[in-house]
């Protein structure tokens, strides 16, 4: 009997700097939870950090570095999924001009997510990457032929954008990838210290990197209910960052005393944000111990990004080869030799 064709799940993070407890809870554990069930493929999404950071360069061999690690760090396993990095693909770059030859401007300009990145960095003058981030966005789904893409709530408008200028391609060029579909994890907005979500432009983060002291010093410094003065005041936990967090690392019956403990008056924040950390640090444990492991292997972390790469370049290659032909292009000269990717970070 021959074996069921697994679906294919796409996605990327940004290497804007080390990753926060709000990549590690709302998507690199979901990423980790789909690898045996789907066809996973995730890269390092280094062309979508120039969008913000083209002044930054310095620092994105480092950054790249990092959310590598992160990732390994989680768990993510060479063996069950395929991951690169975005910029060792150049067929990305052709598709991306390809696609964006039928992607309608309005519908980049309505992309409510567009907008919040603006005000959320403060960004008077966006480039052009930025508005049309949704279209890469789309070619890194659809290039490596993407039917599922794992995001949290605030990045669905860029899955629905995505879907359809996939549906606009498959029109007016013919059947060539799939129309993609969202994937939302089960903590999709996991807060800062500022009870926002948790984001680097906010400085309100846990880096996944941070010991335990480290992280101890942040915890304390979290938002807590403002109407719970005394310990015997009645809280409201469904509000409280902590309370939150106690849900993704403390079990269902510890969570259910504390948030009736809280709502009666029996517990107080201290207590409460000790709790918490003690049962977060445990839980990061060894997340913290795989991705030292890999720091301390650097050789076997290109490895994985260079094999990653190879398989992610051939599965972009027929893609892009498809769309040429559908849109009327010439078929690429056999006297061009295609490169093979030499990946190797920047000491």
């Amino acid at each position: 009997m021959s074996e069921i064709k697994k679906k294919r799940v796409l996605s990327g993070n940004r290497p804007t700097g080390p990753s926060h407890l709000g990549h590690l809870f709302g998507v690199h554990d979901f990423w980790v939870s789909l690898q045996d069930k789907y066809d996973c493929f995730f890269f390092i999404a280094d062309y979508h950090a120039l969008t913000t950071s083209y002044d930054k360069v310095e620092m994105i061999q480092d950054n790249i570095r990092e959310v590598t690690l992160d990732l390994l760090g989680a768990g993510l396993d060479p063996k069950k999924s395929t991951i690169f990095l975005q910029s060792d693909i150049p067929e990305v770059a052709e598709l991306n001009l390809l696609i964006s030859m039928v992607t309608p401007m309005g519908l980049l300009e309505r992309n409510p997510t567009y907008k919040a990145q603006m005000q959320e960095l403060n960004i008077k003058k966006p480039n052009l990457g930025l508005f049309q981030y949704p279209v890469i966005q789309t070619v890194d789904i659809v290039i490596y032929k993407g039917e599922y893409v794992p995001v949290g709530k605030d990045q669905l408008p860029h899955v629905w954008i995505a879907a359809d200028i996939a549906k606009t391609f498959r029109h007016r060029y013919g059947d060539i990838f799939p129309i993609p579909e969202e994937l939302v994890g089960e903590f999709p907005n996991v807060p800062g210290s500022d009870n926002r979500k948790m984001s680097k432009s906010y400085g309100n983060t846990i880096d996944v990197r941070d010991d335990e002291e480290t992280t101890f010093k942040k915890i304390k410094k979290f938002y807590t209910d403002p109407e719970k003065i005394r310990i015997d005041d009645p809280g409201h936990p469904d509000g409280c960052p902590i309370f939150y967090f106690h849900t993704m690392v403390s079990g269902k019956e510890h969570c259910d005393n504390v948030k009736s403990e809280c709502e009666s008056g029996k517990r107080g924040c201290v207590q409460c944000k000790s709790e918490m950390c003690e049962n977060l640090n445990n839980h990061l444990k060894p997340i913290r111990e795989r991705r030292t492991e890999f720091a301390r292997n650097p050789d076997e972390v290109d490895k994985i990004l260079l094999e990653g790469g190879l398989k992610a370049r051939e599965e972009a290659q027929k893609t892009v080869q498809a769309a040429r032909k559908a849109m009327g292009l010439t078929e690429r000269s056999r006297l061009i030799q295609t490169p093979t990717i030499k990946y190797k970070f920047i000491k």
